[in-house]
């Protein structure tokens, strides 16, 4: 299938609203990596950026995990890397919480 033609302008709001996403994604990053937002709060949210989150991201957000961390636990609790906050089931997520608030 190939991608629509858009007018400049319709490119300039996609650009816009693109950069809008990515800097409400890094707010909400740095937001859990000081604490203000806990790992259950964002699993358990209806905002749109966080569900919307790789989980691997959200994983890498928090104090103390890093990129092999985080894909350890995700290889451990069989999530793929791909895997978005809200393609999570209901057993994923209490196992992720269970993994890592020890």
């Amino acid at each position: 299938m190939a991608l629509p033609q858009l007018t400049d302008e319709q490119r300039k709001q996609a650009l816009e609203k693109a950069a809008a996403a990515r800097h409400a994604r890094a707010e909400l990053r740095e937001q859990i990596k000081k604490g203000e937002k806990s790992l259950e709060s964002v699993l358990n949210s209806d905002d749109p950026i966080a569900s919307r989150m790789k989980v691997s991201t959200l994983i890498e957000s928090l104090p103390g995990y890093g990129k092999a961390k985080a894909a350890k636990i995700m290889e451990e609790l069989g999530i793929s890397a791909t895997r978005r906050v809200q393609g999570l089931g209901v057993r994923q997520r209490e196992q992720l919480l269970e993994q890592l608030t020890k």
